[in-house]
C-alpha cells in the first residue's frame, strides 16, 4: 500500500486493505498507556466514558439552551460537566446525566469577549488567547521570557479592558510545522512537506499553511497525485487537495507501526479533557488530551489563526497537516504549536467539521 502521512492514498493500481479492526484496539490502547500513563484497564474505561460525555454533551448543550456556557470532560471522575447561567437550566442538563457548575456568562457572552480580544494587536510574545468555560473568562497565553515585556504588558492591559481575562505562561512561542522535504516522506508541494489529514471523497483535508489554491502536490513516491482546490491561511489554516493521477481514497489514519492502521467512522466531536491521537509523517503517532477549544494562536512568525483545538500532543515540522483522531473519529488536521516529541509540548488543529463545512466536502468513511 502507498501510503501517505495522517491518511492512507493509494494508485488504483494496487490493492487497498480493506480490514475491519476495532477502534480500540490492542496497539492503540498501548499507545494511551505510553502517551497518557494509563494502565489497559483504565485505558478501555476512558474511551468507553469519553464517548458516552461525547453523546451526552449534544444533549446537555441542547437542554442548556442559551444558558449555555460550555463543557469539559474530568477525566478522572470519568464524566462531562457542563456549565450554565441559570438554575432552571442546571436542571434540565443533570437531566441528561452531565454534571452542572452554575457562572456568571453564558458561551455567547464569552464567545463575544473573545471576539473584542481577537480585534487587537498582539505582539509577538503573546501565544495563544481562548474561551476558557473551567474559569468562565478568556485566558491569555504569554511566552514565559516575554512576560515583562512593555509590548506585552500593553496587550494585556487592553485586553483586560474588554474581556475577563486570566494569564498564563508558556515555554515557548507557537510555530507552524511544515518542514523541507526528506526524502521518502509524503507529500510534497514545491519544497515543503506536510502531512495528509484526512480521506474525503475526491481527495484529502490538510493544512492550509503547507500549499496555496493551484499548487501541485506530489505523494510520497514523488509522483504526482493532485492540486490544492481550496485553501485558507492566515486567519484558518485549512486546505482541500483533489487527487487523481491514479490516487485514490480509503478511510484509513496511519498507526506507522505504533498501532495498527486506524478506521475513520465519523467526525462527532469529543469534549475538552477527552484524550487524543495524531498521526504525521515526522512523529508518527503520539496521544494527549485535548486541552481547550476555539483559541487562537499567534505564531512566532507574526500569522495569526483562530478557532483552533489545543492538546498536550507533541508535533514537529513535518507533522503540519496531520491527522487528529478521538476513538474513530476524525477531529481535525495539525496546524502548529511548541516543543517537540523529546521533551513534550502543545499542538493545535483546525477542527475537520468547519474544513468539510466550508467545501462542501464528505468524509470517506468505514
Amino acid at each position: 500500500m502507498a501510503t501517505c502521512a495522517g491518511t492512507a492514498l493509494v494508485p488504483t493500481t494496487a490493492a487497498a486493505d480493506q480490514t475491519s479492526r476495532p477502534p480500540a484496539s490492542p496497539s492503540l490502547l498501548d499507545a494511551m498507556q505510553r502517551d497518557l500513563g494509563l494502565t489497559p484497564a483504565a485505558a478501555r474505561e476512558r474511551l468507553a466514558d469519553e464517548q458516552r460525555a461525547a453523546r451526552t454533551e449534544r444533549a446537555a448543550r441542547a437542554a442548556a439552551g442559551a444558558a449555555y456556557g460550555g463543557s469539559w470532560f474530568d477525566a478522572e471522575r470519568g464524566r462531562l460537566t457542563v456549565a450554565v447561567t441559570g438554575r432552571e437550566a442546571a436542571a434540565e442538563v443533570r437531566a441528561t446525566g452531565a454534571a452542572v457548575r452554575l457562572v456568571a456568562r453564558g458561551a455567547a457572552e464569552l464567545d463575544a469577549a473573545k471576539a473584542r480580544v481577537d480585534k487587537l494587536d498582539a505582539p509577538a510574545g503573546v501565544a495563544s488567547w481562548r474561551v476558557d468555560p473551567e474559569t468562565n473568562g478568556v485566558v491569555v497565553s504569554v511566552v514565559a521570557r516575554h512576560r515583562t515585556d512593555n509590548d506585552v504588558s500593553t496587550f494585556l492591559e487592553r485586553a483586560r479592558a474588554v474581556a475577563p481575562v486570566r494569564v498564563a505562561t508558556v515555554p515557548e512561542g507557537p510555530r507552524t510545522f511544515a518542514a523541507g522535504t526528506v526524502g521518502g516522506d509524503p507529500y510534497y508541494t514545491g519544497n515543503v512537506r506536510c502531512s495528509i489529514g484526512f480521506s474525503v471523497h475526491g481527495g484529502f483535508v490538510t493544512a492550509g499553511h503547507c500549499g496555496r489554491a493551484g499548487a501541485s502536490v506530489r505523494g510520497w513516491d514523488g509522483s504526482a497525485m493532485g492540486t490544492f482546490q481550496g485553501s485558507s491561511f492566515p486567519g484558518d489554516d485549512y486546505a482541500y487537495v483533489s487527487i487523481g493521477h491514479g490516487w485514490w481514497t480509503v478511510p484509513v489514519v496511519l498507526g506507522w507501526g505504533t498501532v495498527p492502521d486506524q478506521l475513520v467512522r465519523g467526525s462527532a466531536e469529543a469534549p475538552v479533557g477527552s484524550s487524543i491521537c495524531r498521526s504525521g509523517s515526522t512523529t508518527k503517532w503520539h496521544c494527549g488530551r485535548v486541552l481547550a477549544k476555539n483559541e487562537t494562536v499567534n505564531y512566532s512568525d507574526g500569522t495569526v489563526v483562530h478557532q483552533l483545538t489545543k492538546t498536550s500532543v507533541c508535533a514537529e515540522g513535518g507533522d503540519s497537516g496531520g491527522s487528529f483522531l478521538s476513538g474513530d473519529q476524525a477531529q481535525g488536521v495539525t496546524s502548529g504549536g511548541w516543543g517537540n516529541c523529546g521533551s513534550g509540548g502543545e499542538t493545535w488543529y483546525q477542527p475537520v467539521n468547519e474544513i468539510l463545512n466550508r467545501y462542501g466536502l464528505r468524509l470517506h468513511t468505514a
